[in-house]
């Protein structure tokens, strides 16, 4: 992928509004009451803004899982060792976890990429390789990485929506994997946001008690050190406390939007990424459905500033891009009906009470 420095800036592709109205239009006429399916009728419409289509369909969908470890595992935020990063990128490359069972059901192409273990992990083959370096940095003592860094863990996403686009993908899920991740959404909602980690910090991994009260008080440390105001970039945030493949699915929802590629966003920690994907670019938002409501506290508040309306709220919290899987066959069946149905015209039947 060939870019300027400053890629990100680029403008997202506009909506076709006029086809949406068109859609919307086919939705009035469908054998039902208007609004009778709620919110299924607004994904068929949205899904026409995007594809240009008044009957739009989904055919390729793509999904790409970004893996790295974050420095901040050393302070005891995480129930689990950084191992498990590179023991799940196995288990995903085998097709024992969540998001493998759940792509190969859905017959949708699963890319695994490493933008950074904390253990070299290159003789794992089924993985796409890229290490930006061994983890990053403890943010709660440092930035997290260096701007160059940073911009890598951007440009790494991006190719993979470039990529993915290139193949014919018409909807990209992104998901993740990475011990201490949910720690590094939470500092960089706390950021965003400018509220308090204490109203946004969840159990991660499993922690409670003395050892989630623990978490809190390292990831409150970590946001006062890093001084985040109304002042700094994106980019500037992205440093202090981002995570390698969070910023790798910043700069993949930012290419996507840019290319006319829709997304469905996973739960907290894809949704963090949004976020931040929404400083540099506010139009983002225009390009994504969202997919679940995770069961983590800090969820809540970013779906909030994202004026977000998840498909599902089911109390998941595993990550991956599992919920953004399991809202899936929801899009496809919105389609389907938006589709298949019959018009009133079609099926001879009165379309309003005083007819007939």
């Amino acid at each position: 992928m060939t870019m300027e420095n400053t890629w990100w800036l680029a403008p997202c592709a506009p909506l076709q509004t006029g086809i949406a109205e068109q859609a919307a239009q086919r939705q009035a006429e469908l054998t039902k009451p208007l609004g009778a399916l709620g919110r299924l009728e607004q994904v068929a419409i949205q899904c026409a803004a995007w594809q240009g289509q008044v009957q739009p369909s989904i055919t390729q969908p793509h999904a790409v899982l970004f893996a790295a470890d974050h420095g901040v595992v050393a302070q005891g935020v995480s129930a689990f060792p950084q191992a498990v990063t590179v023991e799940m990128l196995k288990n995903f490359v085998h097709g024992g976890a969540a998001m493998s069972v759940l792509t190969q059901h859905h017959g949708m192409p699963l890319t695994l990429v490493n933008c950074g273990t904390a253990i070299p992990c290159e003789q794992v083959t089924g993985v796409l390789h890229r290490p930006i370096a061994l983890g990053t940095a403890d943010f709660s003592q440092q930035p997290a990485m260096t701007t160059e860094q940073a911009q890598q863990a951007l440009a790494l996403g991006a190719e993979q929506a470039e990529h993915a686009h290139q193949q014919g993908c018409d909807l990209l899920l992104v998901g993740e994997m990475g011990i201490g991740n949910t720690s590094c959404a939470t500092v960089l909602a706390a950021a965003l946001l400018q509220q308090p980690v204490a109203e946004l910090v969840g159990a991660g991994t499993g922690l409670a008690g003395a050892a989630l009260a623990h978490k809190c008080e390292v990831l409150t440390r970590s946001v006062e050190r890093a001084d985040i105001g109304p002042e700094h970039d994106a980019l500037n945030i992205a440093e202090q406390l981002g995570g390698f493949e969070v910023l790798a699915m910043t700069g993949a929802y930012l290419r996507a939007a840019q290319l006319g590629l829709p997304s469905l966003v996973d739960g907290f920690i894809a949704s963090a990424a949004l976020l931040l994907a929404q400083r540099f670019q506010p139009r983002v938002t225009d390009w994504v459905l969202y997919g679940h409501q995770s069961a983590e506290p800090g969820h809540q508040a970013v779906l909030a500033a994202l004026n977000a309306q998840p498909l599902v709220s089911l109390g998941m919290r595993l990550g991956e891009g599992s919920g953004a899987a399991i809202a899936y066959p929801l899009v496809q069946q919105a389609l389907l009906l938006h589709r298949a149905m019959a018009t009133f015209a079609e099926a001879a039947v009165s379309s309003s009470a005083s007819e007939g």
